[in-house]
């Protein structure tokens, strides 16, 4: 009987051992003894893979026949058509099922054909990995991050980052896609059944492969020959030889000398020979010497003597000095500092050229230490020691404007190659020096004096205003409480601004000094041009400061008047002024 689907199988199938249950002959009896002995024989469990074999097939449903299960499984035709199992939807064919109940609710065996698919291919991920062994995939879409891989033996997806994909960044993948090929298990997450692949360890293996055949061909001891300068780090240089093998020279076996980085050294694409001193067959690593290929000169460090010239050889230009060889092998620095006396900003590109032979004098020797020290100025006089012999302290010069900034101007003197130092305070007696500054441009020829030299600090000190006479030299015979004469050049809320006769300076009179009475200190009491006595309170001629009173004069005036013409006891409350004039009209009335 055929039934039309599966529900209808499933109804008949029921009826039927209701049937068998119904029979009491003798025949039914023996066969449900028969049957119940051959199941109980057969161990089903469930979660467990089993084989099935296929008995019926209709348009929508396949039928199996596992032994030892009373009913037939129904698997759907779709299913086992996405899973790529079409080809052996055929009557008798066997496939592989997860037993996931073996009666439900309905009575009904429950079965699965992709749950076992996808376990028996976690089965052989898991084998894969533990063993270490390669498997086959094909990598069919892309997504973020990398690309998904389809395992062909079982259809399982993995993943597999961007940075897995090759050796080298790749633009375009679109050559890889589809393409069966062997991807490494690099990670497996059981829990939730992720697996991540890896296609560049396949790349690196096979190139390992071949590097550790390329290794046995080398020893150490052996001399290798125009090896190039492929590229640095802060621990060595990195040299290709023959373009099938990158070795290392640490830092330490570039020079005996002290070197701070590779390109101190060695330029890219520069060769040069090389040394084996280690082969790691391992790591399949190959270690080389520069230095080794050379006797070591600090053996005979010796020969050489501290402040003695000796020719050297520029062997490369940095921006900070250059790199010279005494002899083979024993390179030190000259540093940009040690290039001139005057010039500080020195740079050695613009002075010489690799190759050029020099002649330096030799600062320092540590053997201990590996360090020699070398000096081109050394080789050359000091300016700054012939200027002291030549211009001492206070000898007036002409010089050059060559440089200016804020607050100073740096000018040269005459035919040497020395920038002395002018401070704006030394422009003028009289104006403010940061004004004055600002008339001096590059270029500019002026008359000045030697104030300080300190050759050994590489100093030199100049001023302008002490070539021309000092106003305040006018008061180098002037004594505090001295009255002198002064004309009001000015006058505010604050005081009056004063010149007095016979000097080009000008001074400040505060208004609490204007006079003795708080009512009379009032600066609008005097005019411009006015002609006025005042007292010197104040003169430090360290500090250049003079402070001149009219309120310290009517003082000095009221006790000379007090002292001769007595007390004042008439309570009058007069300004001293006043009361001064008064007095001497009294005395001239006298006589």
């Amino acid at each position: 009987m055929l039934f039309k689907n599966k529900k209808n199988y499933r109804q008949e199938n029921l009826y039927l051992m209701e049937i068998y249950n119904d029979l009491s002959n003798a025949a039914s009896q023996e066969f449900e003894k028969l049957l119940n002995s051959q199941l109980s024989k057969i161990k089903i469990e469930e979660g467990k893979i089993i084989e099935g074999k296929i008995n019926k097939i209709t348009e929508k449903f396949v039928f199996l026949f596992i032994e030892g299960l009373k009913s037939e499984p129904v698997l759907d035709v779709n299913e086992l058509k996405s899973m790529g199992l079409a080809e052996k939807i055929k009557i008798g064919e066997t496939i592989s099922v997860l037993l996931e109940k073996i009666e439900d609710k309905n009575g009904e065996v429950l079965v699965s054909a992709s749950k076992a698919q996808k376990i028996k291919g976690w089965d052989k991920l898991v084998e894969a990995y533990e063993k270490n062994e390669p498997i086959m995939g094909k990598i069919t879409s892309k997504c973020k991050g990398g690309c998904i891989v389809e395992h062909i033996d079982t259809g399982s997806l993995m993943f597999l980052p961007g940075s897995q994909i090759s050796d080298k960044p790749l633009k375009d993948i679109s050559h890889l896609m589809n393409e069966p090929q062997k991807f490494a298990l690099i990670k497996l997450d059981k829990i939730r059944g992720n697996a991540c692949v890896s296609r560049r360890e396949i790349i690196s293996s096979f190139k390992k492969e071949d590097k550790a055949k390329i290794i046995e061909k080398y020893k150490v001891g052996d001399i290798i020959k125009d090896a190039e300068v492929k590229g640095y780090s802060s621990f060595g240089c990195f040299f290709n030889v023959n373009g099938e093998l990158d070795v290392l020279v640490h830092l330490q076996e570039i020079s005996y000398s002290r070197v701070n980085h590779p390109d101190e050294v060695f330029n890219i694409g520069e060769k040069h020979d090389l040394k084996i001193i280690s082969v790691d067959k391992e790591k399949l690593q190959v270690g080389c010497s520069k230095k080794q290929l050379s006797q070591d000169p600090f053996e005979h460090i010796e020969n050489y003597e501290l402040n003695k010239i000796y020719k050297v050889k520029v062997v490369k230009l940095m921006d900070f000095g250059a790199f010279c060889e005494l002899e083979p092998g024993l390179i030190t620095l000259l540093h940009s500092s040690e290039l001139s006396w005057t010039k500080k900003n020195l740079v050695a590109k613009k002075l010489f050229n690799v190759d050029d032979e020099i002649d330096c004098v030799i600062t320092e020797i540590d053997k201990d230490k590996r360090r020699i020290a070398i000096s081109h100025r050394l080789t050359q006089e000091n300016p700054f020691e012939t200027i002291e012999k030549k211009y001492p302290v206070g000898t007036v010069v002409e010089g050059e404007v060559v440089n200016k900034n804020e607050y100073s101007l740096f000018v040269k003197i005459e035919d040497l190659d020395v920038d002395a130092f002018l401070h704006c305070n030394d422009l003028t007696y009289l104006n403010n020096g940061e004004e004055e500054l600002a008339k001096y441009k590059t270029g500019d020829k002026i008359t000045v004096k030697v104030l300080e030299i300190k050759a050994a600090e590489q100093k030199i000190r100049i001023g302008l205003r002490q070539t021309q006479p000092d106003p305040f030299d006018w008061f180098k015979d002037k004594k505090i409480k001295q009255t002198i004469t002064v004309k009001i050049v000015s006058s505010d809320n604050k005081g009056l601004i004063v010149r007095p006769e016979g000097c080009e300076m000008d001074f400040f009179i505060k208004k609490n000094q204007i006079a003795i009475n708080a009512a009379d200190a009032r600066p609008t009491r005097f005019t411009g041009g006015e002609r006025i006595d005042c007292a010197i309170s104040e003169i430090d001629f360290n500090k250049r400061k003079v402070t001149l009173s009219i309120k310290l004069l009517e003082e000095i005036e009221k006790k000379e008047a007090l002292e001769k013409y007595g007390t004042e006891d008439s309570g009058k409350n007069l300004p001293f002024s006043s009361l001064s004039e008064d007095l001497k009209k009294k005395d001239e009335e006298k006589e």
